[in-house]
């Protein structure tokens, strides 16, 4: 799991935006699940499911934004 993590971690920013894109963006809310899961983190985990099954198409503006500034996608963990 951690090496899933590190290698979106380590994808470069134009694919990381692309990923972020309204249809593709339920890659981040799968990304934010396993990230969760190899921290080991319950409440973390239980909101990306959360995520997943309600909401992923609404975080995509954040995510786009995120990326764009600091390179990454926001998450707790």
């Amino acid at each position: 799991m951690n090496s899933i993590v590190k290698s979106f971690d380590s994808l470069p920013i134009i694919i990381k935006f692309i990923f972020a894109l309204p249809v593709l963006d339920i890659i981040w809310a799968i990304y934010r699940l396993i990230r969760s899961i190899a921290k080991k983190s319950v409440i973390a985990t239980v909101l990306a499911v959360i995520m997943l099954v309600v909401c992923p198409i609404l975080f995509w503006i954040v995510d786009m934004i995120t990326i764009l500034l600091f390179n990454k996608v926001l998450w707790i963990v």
